[in-house]
């Protein structure tokens, strides 16, 4: 775990399993949180403003994002002002756009300059980056929030959008850049390498902590032998 503490980027813990937040929060390496409606539904969670105040029990003093439900901007408006008044600590998760297409920035400046913290989140390309940073620029603490996992399933490599999004960002020194939607752990040293601000990690991948800086030559050897004992424990022959 050494590794981890010359890391200049901020890992937050994405989930809505209580338990494991609770695990998370005893880890003075995750210095953040953040959720989904998605996350949500696959965890089973019935209420979503009960779960938000169990979660802000738990997680009092770090930077904890939850998200709108409204698709029209009225309605994102009124309840990013419900959501900001959970806490201090809370940032307000705005869709870059909504179900139509249509820009969420002027929405995004509105709130940022009334004093909520929004996390803006579903960016996948650097024209959203570019308009996102004007309308947040000079106004709340922000995230930003680019799905670099979501533009590689894509084909493309992440990496450099993600360097030019930090460098779009120097514009909006209020505002940090999140690597979201991680598909390995090794995007958590992309994410350091292009001065990105912020990753976040789901469990799986918060698993194999574990394994930096392991020895290649021993992994191979705990590859090997876990092959062999499960033919064995299958009960394979030849």
């Amino acid at each position: 775990m050494k590794l981890l503490d010359d890391l200049s980027v901020k890992i937050f813990a994405d989930g809505a399993d209580l338990g494991g937040i609770r695990e998370m929060c005893r880890r003075p390496y995750i210095k953040g949180f953040t959720t989904n409606p998605t996350l949500m539904r696959r965890a089973g969670v019935p209420d979503y403003r009960a779960f938000a105040r169990a979660v802000l029990e738990v997680v009092p003093d770090r930077p904890v994002s939850f998200e709108v439900l409204a698709d029209d901007f009225g309605g994102m408006e009124r309840q990013a002002q419900e959501i900001a008044s959970w806490g201090r600590n809370v940032y307000v998760k705005i869709p870059v756009t909504n179900t139509r297409g249509e820009p969420a920035n002027a929405l995004i400046g509105r709130l940022s300059r009334a004093g909520v913290k929004v996390n803006v989140t579903a960016l996948l390309s650097i024209e959203q980056v570019r308009d996102v940073a004007e309308a947040v620029a000079g106004g709340a603490p922000a995230f930003v929030s680019v799905f670099a996992g979501r533009v590689a399933d894509t084909g493309r490599d992440p990496v450099p959008i993600m360097a030019e999004a930090v460098e779009l960002l120097r514009h909006a020194p209020n505002a940090e850049l999140i690597w979201a939607s991680p598909r390995e752990l090794l995007n958590i040293f992309h994410a350091n390498q292009v001065g990105c601000h912020i990753i976040t990690v789901t469990g799986d991948i918060l698993a194999k902590l574990s394994l930096v800086g392991t020895d290649l030559k021993a992994y191979s050897l705990d590859t090997v032998r876990m092959f062999y004992n499960d033919a064995t424990t299958a009960g394979f022959e030849l």
